[in-house]
Parts: C-alpha cells; structure tokens; sequence
C-alpha cells in the first residue's frame, strides 16, 4: 500500500468502504451517548495493556504517562465521532502510527487494542438502545466504516514509517561494515625486525584459541593493532571486536559500559542499556589498559571469565555470553598485585596466553619503514631527518613516532620533511647528541667545545649561569662562545 500522500486517497478510501453521509449522521445521534461512557473503555483499554510485557514496556513514564495517554484516548474518541474527516484530521491520525514506530510498539499490539475498543463500543451502543433494531445494526455498520478507515490511516502511515525506519538502519550498517572493512585494511602492523618476527609468530599461533590474551608492552606500542590483527586471525573474525578503554572513564560509568544496567539504576538511567558483553556476545572483547580496573570490578570480570554470567547494573537477572577477552596494559601487574592493586586470580585468569611488544627502542630497524608509512606517498626527507628519527629514545614509542612525523608534514614546504620541523624535544635530542659525542680522534679543543656548548644549552643560552657553572668570568664566556662560534641562536 502507497503512503497516505494525498487527500485523494483518503476519500477514495471512504468510497471503497462506501461511508456517506447517512454514516455520519448516525454517528453524530450517538455521539454523546458513547462519550458520555467512554471512560470504562479506556480503562480497559489500558488495563488490558497492562497484562502483555512487550506493549505495556513502552510505557516508561509511570502513571503520570498513562494519565496522560488516557487523556489522549478521549481526545481521540472525540475526533472520531465528531469529525471532520478533513486533511488535518488525516495528517492527526498519520503521525499516530509514526509515533508507533518510534516508540518500537509492535503493531499487532495496536490492532488488537483497536479491536478489543471496538468490541466495546458496539456493546455500549447496544446496551439500553431505544430505537430499533434495524436501526442499531445501521448504526454499527456505519459505526465498523468509520473505524476500519481510521485503522487503515495508522496501519499506513505506521508501515511506511516502519520501511523508511528500515532502509535507514540498512544504509548505517552499510556504510558502518565499509569503514570497517576499510579501517581493519588499513591498520595493519608494520616491521620486520626479529623482535617483531617473533610476535607475529605468536599471533598466528595463539589466533586459533578462545583462551584469553593479555597483551603487554609500553604506551604507544601497538597493543590495539595486535588485538586487531588476533581477532582477524581467529574463528571470532565474522563476529564484532568491540574495544573499551578503562582509563578513559570512571568507575561508574565503566561498570556500565562493560555490564549494563537497567532503567532507573542509577541518575540519568532513562533507559536499559546493554552492556560491551552483551553487544561482544559471539565475538571479541578487547579491554585496554585493564591494569586500571578498580577492584570491585575485577571481581565481576573475573566471574563473567569463569562462566560466563554477569548481571546489569540494577538488576538481579542473571545474563550468559560467550566472549573471546583480549586485555592490554603497560602496567607491571606482578608488581601491582604485590602492591594489592589487582587481583593475583584475575591475573592467572587473564594471563593463560601473553604477547610482549617490544619497545620502538629496541626495534630502531623498522624506523625508516615506519617512516615511510606515517609519511604516506609523495614524501621524501633529507638524511638528517631520518639519522635523528633513528638516533632518538622514543619514549612514547610508535606513536610519538607518527605524530612527530604528521608535524614535520604540516611545517613541511613542498614535499621535503627537514630535521628542523620535528618536535622540539627530537630535534634538540639530536644535536646534544652532535654535541656530546666527538670522535674518539678529537683534541682536546674540540671537547671543550663540546663542554662549554652544552652548559650553554642547559642554562637556555643565559651567560651570567654558564658562565657560574663553567667557574669562569662573563668576559672569559664570551671570549670562549666568539673563539668557538657558539651562537645564542643554538641555546634557545
């Protein structure tokens, strides 16, 4: 059926069901009859609602709700047996069935409260009727018109909302699967060094298994794309691999996340949630930074590890899922658990399988192929850049690494990454490095140099400092920063 889209339809509607003005006349006798005595039928109208869980959940007001959806009721019943049935009665009754649908009320529920409504309307019509028969069983027929079109109004209205509702979810999870697709094609993990060999032979090893995996290693290594590349490798790859930072939020709200909870569980709980385990049911849950779980949490972790049950926030009902766990965290937990801060059997639990990524560190081989990764096509670089990207501590390991080179690329003129356009702190480690390192064939010239330099740089170039630390005058520092061109310029 076409969408109510026209007036047209509608009187054509009322032709097919052949109402006329003769119906309308003999609603109008007993118009008032009917809404002198409405009220019982919408009190069984709701207490009917009452008896069926999935209508009477959509109903999450309370009594003030249903107050008000009664008021409704009558106001509605009104329309019915007083028209007119005009456009704006068409357009008042189409967004009833819309709000059907955006409230996820099943309409076999609605039809049949129609119905039961009906029904008892009929039996208030013929409850001490004075006309006569023939007369009464008009009187219904017109009465049966005039509700089968305004059923037809919501059951229309509601199917073509409930299809364009559809075909919008349809086109989200389309486009959601294709940024997917596309975002696990491009994380792969790059490097080639034995450090890194060894882990990609744990991954293809332990991929096959639904035991849990924590993965350990600094901030910046690479843990998510590990995961990744797990859950890719494993029997889970069809279902979802959904990821949960616990250092990102509180404790409240994490245990809300990860469990659920139900409505009214807590302030601002307008509705029940499910929580990450239920929506990884049949998949994987990557937990990162798990070393930050607070202890009442561990504990409901721990039980959902063992059988895999757990219970929402707020409510008593017990939950089964079937979940991969992959955790992370660069934390030392041997040394928390010594410190009491997480839990020695969650960790035996967690730890059946483990992967160490190794630091950027101590893998400087893959630096130059990262490099070329970080700075896409296009990109080239002076061997300065690459000599101090090599010589450099990395401490925040493969990350720094990418956005110290997404820096270099904005401060970049035309497609040359210069030594000058790293962060700061890269760029200056390099040129310590120049300064504090001569060769083993220096003279003794050349490390005072390097000496004098270097108290320069530490005291950010202020003469007066250099010169106390050095145990010489400011006439002789500056004697010394002429005779070895040491300029203020390279202190900063």
């Amino acid at each position: 059926m076409q969408p109510f889209d026209s007036y047209e339809k509608f009187l054509d509607l009322q032709r097919y069901v052949s109402w006329g003005d003769d119906d309308q006349q003999r609603i109008s006798a007993v118009r008032e009859r009917l809404l002198a005595r409405s009220t019982v039928i919408i009190e069984d109208f709701y207490a009917e609602i009452r008896r069926h869980p999935f209508a009477a959940k959509v109903i999450t007001g309370g009594e003030p709700q249903v107050a008000q959806l009664k008021s409704t009721l009558r106001q509605w019943l009104r329309q019915l047996l007083t028209g007119p049935y005009d456009r704006d009665y068409l357009a008042l009754r189409s967004r009833v069935g819309q709000k059907h649908v955006s409230i996820g009320l099943d309409q076999v529920y609605t039809s049949t409260a129609l119905s039961r409504m009906r029904n008892g309307l009929i039996r208030l019509l013929t409850e001490d009727w004075q006309e006569t028969p023939d007369e009464l069983y008009l009187t219904i027929e017109s009465l049966n018109k005039l509700l089968d079109l305004d059923q037809a109004i919501i059951e229309d209205s509601y199917q073509t909302a409930f299809i364009t509702q559809s075909q919008n979810l349809s086109k989200e999870n389309l486009q959601l699967r294709v940024a997917l697709e596309r975002e696990q094609r491009s994380t792969h993990i790059i490097g080639a060094c034995e450090p890194m060999m060894a882990v990609y032979r744990l991954i293809e090893r332990t991929a096959a298994t639904d035991k849990p995996i924590l993965i350990q290693g600094e901030s910046g290594t690479g843990k998510e794309l590990v995961a990744k590349a797990l859950h890719r490798a494993s029997r889970f790859a069809g279902k979802p691999l959904v990821v949960i930072n616990c250092a990102a939020l509180p404790e409240n709200l994490l245990e809300s996340e990860l469990f659920g909870h139900e409505k009214g569980a807590f302030t601002g709980a307008i509705a029940s949630k499910p929580g990450l385990f239920e929506v990884a049911d049949g998949g994987t849950l990557f937990i990162d930074e798990i070393g930050e779980l607070a202890g009442g949490l561990q504990a409901k972790l721990l039980r959902v590890l063992e059988d895999g049950s757990l219970r929402r926030v707020g409510s008593v009902k017990e939950r089964r899922v079937n979940v991969r766990l992959l955790a992370a965290t660069n934390r030392d937990l041997g040394k928390e658990i010594e410190k009491g801060r997480f839990r020695e059997d969650l960790y035996y639990r967690i730890n059946v399988l483990t992967i160490l990524l190794p630091p950027l560190r101590e893998r400087r081989g893959d630096i130059p192929q990262l490099a070329r990764h970080f700075a896409g096509k296009g990109w080239n670089w002076e061997s300065r850049f690459m000599q101090i990207l090599e010589n450099y501590s990395w401490p925040g390991n493969v990350r720094q690494l990418r956005n110290a080179i997404e820096r270099a690329k904005v401060l970049a003129e035309e497609n040359t990454l210069i030594a000058e356009n790293l962060p700061p702190e890269i760029w200056r480690s390099g040129n310590e490095k120049d300064i504090l390192t001569p060769s083993s064939e220096a003279d003794l010239e050349t490390v005072n140099r390097a000496h004098i330099a270097d108290t320069f740089r530490r005291h950010s170039g202020n003469k007066a400092r250099t010169a106390r630390a050095l145990g010489i005058s400011r006439r002789t520092l500056y004697r010394l920063l002429e005779k070895h061109d040491i300029e203020e310029d390279a202190a900063q």
